[in-house]
């Protein structure tokens, strides 16, 4: 499902009205003529769709943020994957307030970058990393990364954020992050952690432990590339489950 394909961003078309032009093969804006909705309606759908053109044109993604309803942002990713940012930290506890951020990586374009306590992970750093990001993809990262990470570092991540979590639920898919990757049958390289082997291992770099430290990036950053795997398994199947039968997009 693209941008493209969405009629639901305009005033008065809901879910009933986007499925009924669908099944007209009214299934991009270049194919909408006025038909299958009243006069208003079709004003109104004109009207956004040559908007909408030029904000895709420029790479727009904070115009569509607005426009979808929350439901329905998963709709981004398809024309922002290729330069979205996939990111996770690690903590030492949850609370931003008593707790640190230890490890932050970050997945976008095939490559990966580790961010580490004491060393490289910075205010500056980090806005750097989020700086053109049209894009960032979380797992839980609306109520923790992205909070953590504001509260921590005295940042405002103002980019357009699909916290997969949301549409994992639409599937029915529910609890964390690797139970979901079970079930949906992405497969991971080292034996599965935790969120307290995390604490422990940077425990244990912090008494000298060099190994802990290598294994608490790989495993942050397995975190997050995995990140990239779900987000095409979960928006393909939205779209199929939103799609009309035999419906060509």
């Amino acid at each position: 499902m693209r941008i493209e394909n969405s009629f639901i961003p305009v005033r008065g078309v809901g879910e009933a009205t986007e499925r009924r032009l669908w099944e007209a093969g009214v299934t991009h804006w270049d194919d909408f003529d006025g038909s299958v909705v009243g006069p208003t309606t079709a004003d109104r759908i004109h009207e956004f769709v040559d908007i909408a053109t030029d904000h895709l044109r420029r790479g727009d993604a904070h115009f569509f943020d607005e426009s979808f309803p929350s439901g329905e942002r998963w709709r981004l990713y398809e024309n922002f994957r290729d330069d979205a940012l996939f990111f996770d930290i690690e903590t030492t506890g949850l609370d931003a307030a008593r707790n640190d951020v230890t490890t932050v990586s970050f997945h976008r374009g095939g490559d990966t970058t580790t961010l580490v306590r004491g060393d490289n992970l910075t205010a500056g750093a980090l806005r750097e990393q989020f700086a053109d990001a049209p894009l960032i993809v979380t797992f839980n990262g609306a109520r923790f990364d992205v909070p953590f990470l504001e509260d921590s570092f005295d940042l405002a991540i103002d980019v357009p954020h699909l916290d997969l979590m949301y549409p994992c639920r639409r599937l029915d898919l529910t609890g964390g992050l690797k139970p979901i990757e079970k079930e949906v049958g992405i497969d991971r390289d080292r034996p599965d952690l935790s969120g307290e082997d995390a604490v422990r291992l940077w425990r244990q770099y912090e008494r000298g432990d060099d190994a802990a430290l290598d294994e608490l990036v790989s495993y942050n950053r397995e975190d997050t590339v995995n990140l990239e795997r779900l987000a095409d398994v979960v928006t393909n199947r939205l779209h199929t489950t939103c799609s009309p039968a035999n419906t060509t997009f």
